[in-house]
């Protein structure tokens, strides 16, 4: 809970959550520490990524001074001034999964959709509270200030919200138990993931997050909806088992829609060992590669998955290293890219290994500088080789955060 001498600011806008009441029964915690912070092949299709990687903070920024720390897969905090752990990356609609241990005389929370800094738990965000003290006004699973939740107390052990935030429609778990449901007729559209430090330790691991409302953007028999780039090498045709395919090179398939903030989600097959490709977004339409490049190129130097060849599958190309090479060729791999103003992230097989900032003066040409203006999705056939394949093509544009944001 935020500390009362705290005062806040506003915000608002979101869509739509099926409410499901029925008690669902909760899979076991995962107690092998191998098997900790890691997305089964199940959850890879149906499109979750991490947030936490179990070994870094890469893609989390503190907002005050303390003491966050990886520990053994987790991330624990004990000490320094109270704020939040934020993702670096903002997100809509989810449904998001954590795992926590604090003692009842602990007082923290993950912060939905918030600023990175909120002072005012109604207007700046969704605080979901961990506390677990007999007298807590909002127990563990509350919203603070907003509802109080329906389970008075959890123990000291490890325990699992899984939350489902569908515009103004929330929904909260605590080990398959259902904690809180509320509607807000005002909602925040996004902001970041926060872990709080308020009074006393907590630990936080398995942290995923599953975009929702991502719409197809190829239908799986034709190529409706996108345009190719004439007079190039490349083909483009569509598989019999509904796979979009690129042969030969170079060439451009580009989509007839425009995109500006953004999440795309793919799955990417390279038919070859070392063949260069991309998808590149925010792109100038019907110019030929321009805009920013999300490279696909699964080799490494020296035996080293953390040193990329070519920038790496996941990188912004020329801007900055996928930080490691976690797709192999000949093998299905999943992509989640996320552009948000001057922001973009990128996530190979749920594993985030790019978070870029654009620094760069605007510029309409995104190879000149930064591009927040909408354009298209393009993909690319790099060369004579080129041998690729695209299927759950999809995306969701993300609402305005609100006049407060």
């Amino acid at each position: 809970m935020l500390p009362p001498a705290l005062s806040l600011s506003p915000v608002l806008c979101l869509a739509l959550l099926l409410p499901a009441t029925a008690a669902e029964p909760a899979p076991p915690l995962v107690t092998d520490h191998q098997k900790q912070n890691k997305l089964t092949p199940a959850e890879l299709a149906a499109g979750w990524i991490l947030l936490f990687d179990g070994e870094s903070l890469y893609g989390w920024q503190p907002a005050t001074k303390a003491d966050w720390k990886v520990v053994d897969g987790t991330i624990q905090v004990s000490s320094g001034e109270p704020g939040l752990l934020n993702t670096t990356t903002q997100f809509a609609d989810f449904e998001l999964q954590a795992e926590f241990r604090a003692p009842a005389t602990s007082n923290s929370g993950i912060f939905l959709r918030t600023i990175r800094d909120p002072r005012d738990p109604v207007r700046d965000c969704y605080e979901l509270n961990i506390h677990s003290a007999a007298d807590a006004k909002f127990p563990t699973g509350s919203f603070v200030g907003r509802k109080r939740g329906e389970i008075n107390g959890v123990d000291a052990d490890w325990h699992r919200f899984h939350v489902t935030a569908q515009g103004g429609k929330f929904q909260v778990r605590i080990d398959g138990r259902l904690a809180l449901e509320y509607d807000d007729p005002r909602p925040i559209a996004r902001g970041h993931i926060g872990l709080q430090l308020n009074e006393g330790p907590v630990t936080f691991r398995n942290i995923k997050l599953k975009p929702l409302g991502l719409q197809p953007i190829f239908n799986g028999r034709d190529l409706t909806g996108w345009q190719e780039y004439p007079g190039k090498a490349s083909r483009f045709s569509v598989t019999e088992a509904g796979e979009l395919q690129i042969t030969n090179g170079p060439g451009q398939l580009e989509t007839k829609q425009q995109f500006a903030d953004f999440i795309l989600q793919t799955e990417v097959f390279v038919g070859a060992v070392g063949l260069n490709s991309g998808i590149f977004f925010r792109s100038i339409p019907g110019q030929f590669w321009m805009g920013y490049e999300s490279q696909i190129q699964n080799e490494y130097l020296n035996g080293d998955r953390g040193t990329p060849k070519d920038y790496g599958t996941g990188a912004i190309y020329r801007r900055q290293n996928a930080r490691r090479v976690v797709a192999d060729d000949q093998t299905w791999f999943t992509k989640t890219i996320v552009a948000d103003g001057d922001h973009l992230a990128v996530w190979v097989n749920g594993i985030l290994v790019t978070d870029f900032t654009d620094r760069r003066a605007a510029n309409a040409n995104p190879r000149k500088g930064l591009r927040r203006e909408a354009g298209t999705i393009q993909l690319q056939g790099h060369d004579p080789t080129t041998n690729l394949r695209f299927r759950n093509l999809k995306i969701v544009e993300f609402a305005p955060r609100g006049a407060n944001g």
